[in-house]
C-alpha cells in the first residue's frame, strides 16, 4: 500500500508579495524606459531649438556685422571717389587763382611803370626849366650824410653843369662841381672823403616806386583775405 504526502500550498501572502515586486520592478523598468526617452527626447528638442536659435542670433550678428561693414565700405569708396572728382577742381582753382594773382601783379605793374612814366617826365620838365633844382638834392644828401672836412666833389651831366654854373654861380661855387658825360639829365653823384652815394633823381624815383609798389601789394593782399572764399 503506496503512502502519499500531504502537500502544503505556500502561504497567500507570498503569491501577493512576489505579485508586488513583480508589479513594482514592471513599474521600475517602464519609469526609466520613461525617463531615458524624456531625456533623450529633451536632448533632440533642446538641439533643435538651440540650432534654431544658434542660426537666427548668427543670422542677426552677422546681418549687423555686414551692413557696419558695407557702411563703412561704402563711406570708404564714396571718400575715394570725391577725392578722384575733386582733384582736377581743386587743380582749376589752383590755377585760376594763380591766373588772378599774375593778373594782378600784372596789373601793379603797369601802374607803377605808368606812374614812373609820368613822374620821370615831370622831373625831366622841371629841371629843363630850373637845372639849380639838383643843388636842393646835393644838400640834402649831405644833410644825411657824415660830416667831412675833406673837399665834397659833385657830379653831374655836363649839360646840366653848365646851366647850373650860369644860373646860379653862387651856390655852384660851394662845391667842386664836376662834369660826367656817363649821367643822364637829373642824375647826381656825391663822393665825400670816402663815402659816395647817388643823389640823382633816378634813385630816388626808385626808392619811391617800390614803396608805391609794396602799398599796391598789400592792399590786394588784404581785399584778398576780405573776399569770400
Amino acid at each position: 500500500m503506496k503512502h502519499f504526502r500531504s502537500y502544503r500550498f505556500p502561504p497567500l501572502s507570498q503569491f501577493i508579495a512576489a505579485g508586488q515586486r513583480a508589479s513594482n520592478e514592471d513599474t521600475d523598468g517602464q519609469w526609466q524606459a520613461s525617463v531615458s526617452e524624456g531625456f533623450e527626447q529633451g536632448q533632440r528638442d533642446g538641439y533643435e531649438v538651440g540650432l534654431v536659435q544658434g542660426q537666427q542670433d548668427g543670422y542677426d550678428s552677422g546681418r549687423s556685422d555686414g551692413m557696419a561693414q558695407g557702411r563703412e565700405e561704402g563711406r570708404n569708396e564714396t571718400l575715394v571717389a570725391l577725392d578722384r572728382l575733386a582733384r582736377p577742381v581743386d587743380a582749376i582753382l589752383r590755377d585760376l587763382k594763380k591766373v588772378r594773382a599774375d593778373y594782378r601783379e600784372a596789373q601793379r605793374k603797369e601802374v607803377v611803370d605808368l606812374v614812373a612814366k609820368v613822374a620821370r617826365q615831370v622831373i625831366r620838365a622841371e629841371l629843363a626849366l630850373q637845372p639849380v633844382q639838383l643843388l636842393a638834392l646835393v644838400d640834402e644828401t649831405l644833410a644825411s650824410m657824415p660830416p667831412t672836412r675833406e673837399e665834397i666833389d659833385v657830379f653831374l651831366n655836363p649839360e646840366e653843369l653848365k646851366r647850373i654854373s650860369e644860373l646860379d654861380p653862387k651856390r655852384a661855387k660851394r662845391w667842386n662841381l664836376i662834369a660826367d658825360a656817363r649821367l643822364d639829365a637829373g642824375e647826381c653823384r656825391i663822393k665825400a672823403g670816402d663815402n659816395e652815394v647817388d643823389a640823382g633823381c633816378h634813385q630816388r624815383l626808385s626808392a619811391c616806386m617800390e614803396q608805391v609798389s609794396s602799398h599796391l601789394a598789400l592792399a590786394a593782399e588784404h581785399a584778398d583775405q576780405g573776399a569770400p572764399a
